[in-house]
């Protein structure tokens, strides 16, 4: 890996629904679905489900930061997910689709915190951003079947109904950003 390598731990709802988004930006180097925030260790899909372990869907990105900053990672992040419903994302509901960002580093903290600010300020949203910003702790990588979901599934219902909407409007939001 080149430049400067950095990682983002993000949860919006479905992994599935996040992970092609991620993938498809220029300077993303990796995205693996996953759990983090809760207390289990080596939780599995199953307890993550039964919303007894603590632990939020994840995507964790690895980005090289001289092509695209946390900040864009961000502001991408809030386009792809509604960040004002608490535990919960369209049919999806428990804390384990909560909207939340596990930052690594203070500087992370510090670009996330004004990032949510300027999304309230800008009234983006029909209500106030209720995305949970916590210290990063540990990232448990999801069942193989999980990875890749979308790329490996797209004909299924819901990649066709839920998450191929998503990635269409990414991929003409976002044209410049996307890898060739």
């Amino acid at each position: 890996m080149s430049g400067h390598t950095e990682i983002a731990t993000l949860g919006g709802g479905c992994f599935w629904c996040l992970e092609p988004i991620f993938a498809g930006l220029k300077g993303v180097q990796k995205v693996e679905s996953g759990y983090s925030g809760g207390a289990v260790k080596n939780p599995a899909y199953r307890e993550v489900c039964e919303g007894t372990t603590g632990h939020a869907e994840v995507v964790q990105v690895t980005f090289d930061a001289t092509i695209i900053s946390y900040k864009e990672i961000l502001e991408i992040f809030f386009t792809f997910h509604d960040p004002t419903t608490l535990n919960r994302q369209g049919a999806d509901s428990g804390t384990q689709y909560r909207s939340v960002i596990f930052y690594h580093t203070p500087e992370q903290q510090a670009v996330a915190e004004e990032v949510v600010q300027e999304i309230n300020a800008a009234g983006i949203w029909d209500a106030p951003v209720v995305t949970e910003l916590a210290p990063f702790s540990a990232f448990y990588r999801a069942e193989d079947y999980h990875q890749d979901y979308y790329s490996r599934n797209g004909s299924q219902p819901y990649c066709q109904m839920v998450i191929a909407p998503k990635v269409k409007k990414f991929r003409a939001s976002y044209s410049a950003k996307l890898k060739a």
